[in-house]
């Protein structure tokens, strides 16, 4: 795991969201406390208590605007050549679906539970694509009832959706996964566009496909879909992708397919440590452009339109999670271990993927690192550590560590191990708090247990 020191001074806000390791409204308020969307950190520590998500709106809306206009500068002015789509897998509840719709994005869902949440958060159907290498026949009959857009990964799914389809008034529009056989340099689990994936038609399995798709009526197949990874901070892959993906185009149309829509999944990556130095949103929009265009351009095609899919980029800097720092135990010239009051159960990146995080006191951000500590979780597991070998000012118990960059997978990956309750989250903008996701109870825990009649005889 990557050492990560903590920021003694708030720095400067990148213009790209995805840059920056702080929300954009981040500032250090007259109490000398860290204030995120004009709420004070530590007032809403109290008041919420901890682990408590603190997510900043501003944050959002400014990457999704990021994204539009520049597609709108770098690739068409038309309104309808481009259509963001939120990967709503990063964070997926009613208020950040219905938050990023407002600000005209639709949503990329990957499961029945995730397309049922945008839907009851009013996101529209014909604006949301349904993924994801296993779906079963429920979560298919849910996207045809809804209009969403299918993504056919392997035949098996095909042949449902052809029998599902049966009846329906309008054919059903589906896209097409394929794995481009495009590698790029991040972590092994987060690699879907190389040939070795789980995700995705082999290149090979196309023309078998394309032509079961020229004889289906019912549905309506409108493009192609590749994605390449995640946390990516390498442009030269997405350029690429472009080439990739027009020769695939052209087979269709050999089998008298018309593809309209190309679709470039996402995979920008964020910074979470200083170190880190991923491009800009606009930097990514112009690269892809450019990749796509020259492709196109050169094959002969008219220009598709183009679809992405943003999900870390759009959300990951936006939040913070805060702790409440608990006891230390120093073990002489090996380490010092700082316990936290949540972990593993609310971050599970550090023990997944060996995530690296940036933290700051809250109460006292601009207070000098003095030692280095290693902030464990509370779980009952060796490796739940989420910040290891970081420096940090002076700390006791009672204060509130913020760990920065929080607001992708994080949530989401959330679980109740040792049945610990998962954390509530706040929409945080222009001083005022909303509650998204309510604080989890020990009742809770244990609303969906049953305990059988014999056992609580057994146990009187």
């Amino acid at each position: 795991m990557v050492s990560t020191p903590a920021l003694p001074v708030l720095p400067t806000i990148a213009a790209s969201p995805n840059q920056s390791l702080y929300p954009i409204t981040a500032t250090i308020n007259a109490a000398g406390h860290l204030e995120v969307g004009g709420c004070d950190v530590v007032e809403l520590a109290t008041q919420y208590g901890t682990p408590l998500y603190i997510v900043d709106e501003t944050t959002i809306r400014q990457s999704c605007r990021s994204y539009r206009d520049s597609w709108s500068r770098h690739y068409s002015d038309e309104a309808d050549k481009a259509l963001v789509l939120y990967a709503s897998k990063a964070w997926n509840c009613k208020a950040i679906c219905a938050l990023v719709a407002e600000e005209g994005l639709g949503l990329d869902v990957v499961s029945g539970g995730e397309l049922y949440t945008a839907l009851e958060a009013g996101v529209p159907g014909d604006r949301i694509y349904l993924h994801g290498n296993y779906k079963s026949a429920a979560e298919l009959q849910l996207a045809i009832d809804a209009g969403a857009t299918v993504v056919l990964d392997n035949l098996h799914e095909l042949q449902m959706l052809t029998h599902l389809a049966q009846g329906q008034q309008q054919p059903v529009r589906v896209m097409v996964r394929v794995t481009p056989g495009i590698e790029c340099h991040t972590h092994e689990y987060i690699r879907t566009g190389h040939l070795d994936s789980k995700f995705g038609f082999d290149p090979n399995a196309l023309d078998d496909l394309f032509e079961r798709l020229s004889q289906v009526p019912q549905l309506a197949f409108v493009g192609l879909h590749a994605h390449i990874g995640s946390q990516i901070f390498e442009l030269q892959p997405h350029t690429d992708l472009g080439n990739a993906m027009v020769q695939f185009w052209l087979k269709a149309r050999r089998y008298g397919l018309d593809p309209t829509e190309l679709n470039v999944g996402g995979g920008l990556g964020i910074r979470y440590t200083e170190a880190d130095d991923p491009p800009s949103i606009d930097e990514w929009v112009q690269a892809v452009s450019a990749g796509i265009k020259q492709s196109f351009d050169l094959a002969g095609l008219p220009l598709p339109k183009v679809l992405c899919e943003p999900g870390r980029s759009l959300v990951g800097s936006s939040t913070i999670t805060a702790y409440t720092v608990g006891g230390s135990k120093e073990i002489p010239e090996i380490r010092t271990y700082l316990s936290v009051d949540g972990g593993m159960s609310d971050n599970p990146r550090p023990i997944t993927y060996q995530a690296a995080y940036t933290s700051a006191i809250a109460n006292r951000p601009n207070a000098d690192p003095v030692q280095t500590v290693t902030v464990a979780g509370k779980h009952c597991e060796s490796g739940d550590v989420l910040l290891k070998d970081v420096r940090l000012p002076a700390i006791a118990p009672g204060d509130i560590l913020a760990v920065l960059a929080t607001g992708a997978y994080n949530y989401s990956m959330a679980s109740n191990y040792n049945r610990i309750p998962r954390p509530a989250a706040l929409l945080v903008d222009g001083g005022r708090a909303d509650t998204i996701i309510e604080r989890e109870t020990y009742s809770d825990l244990v609303r969906q247990d049953r305990l059988p009649i014999r056992l609580t005889a057994r146990a009187r």
